[in-house]
């Protein structure tokens, strides 16, 4: 478990909370746009499709279940950690609850272009804080300390949620290629002016993300 001093953690909590909130906004931008998700989130919807759950249920069940990951790959909890698998689904539904109907093309690349944008604001915010790596990234991260390259990895794993939830009846589309493209480089920006610097005496903690 990552642990900080409990002030300290109270000063990171609004960051966290309000960029994991702005992560499932994004998400649920992408949702009502309509012109294709993240990899993470074609598996999602799939998943949703089939169950008759809504989607951000889907990714707080999900994200519970690739927390047990962490047990046998010995990857470190925070408190992050668990607030990012109640929170970004929590989110997503709300924000599908409180979008109007996206009607007419233009709308619907509109809200497909700032989806991504919301999550990587919102991985800056909730990345920067430090109290723990999002459930997808710790199982990375865990599997590169065991010798396999982290890039690898991740194209693995996101091929094989993208397979399986384009099969499931997940949305693929020109979304998918506008986050699979821009995601990374927004991420990399906005955690270069987010990352909350680490009081004198306390070391710094290099998460990852989702």
């Amino acid at each position: 478990m990552i642990v900080l001093p409990w002030r300290e953690t109270l000063r990171r909590l609004p960051a966290l909370l309000l960029g994991l909130y702005l992560f499932g906004a994004g998400i649920s931008f992408m949702v009502e746009a309509d012109l294709g998700l993240g990899p993470w989130d074609v598996f999602h919807q799939g998943v949703a499709e089939i169950t008759g759950l809504s989607i951000g249920r889907v990714i707080n069940v999900v994200a519970f279940i690739v927390v047990l990951a962490f047990i046998p790959l010995k990857e470190k909890l925070g408190v992050g950690t668990i607030l990012n698998a109640v929170v970004i689904g929590v989110s997503a539904d709300l924000t599908s609850a409180l979008l109007p109907e996206l009607q007419g093309l233009p709308v619907r690349v509109v809200a497909m272009v700032l989806g991504p944008v919301l999550i990587a604001i919102g991985s800056g915010f909730y990345i920067g804080a430090g109290l723990g790596p999002g459930p997808r990234d710790g199982v990375m991260t865990g599997l590169a300390r065991r010798g396999i390259d982290i890039w690898k990895a991740r194209f693995g794993i996101e091929l094989t949620v993208l397979a399986v939830g384009l099969f499931l009846g997940g949305s693929v589309g020109v979304g998918t290629v506008w986050f699979a493209v821009g995601i990374g480089p927004m991420v990399q920006f906005f955690l270069r002016h987010l990352t909350m610097r680490a009081p004198a005496g306390l070391p710094t903690v290099a998460l990852k993300g989702r």
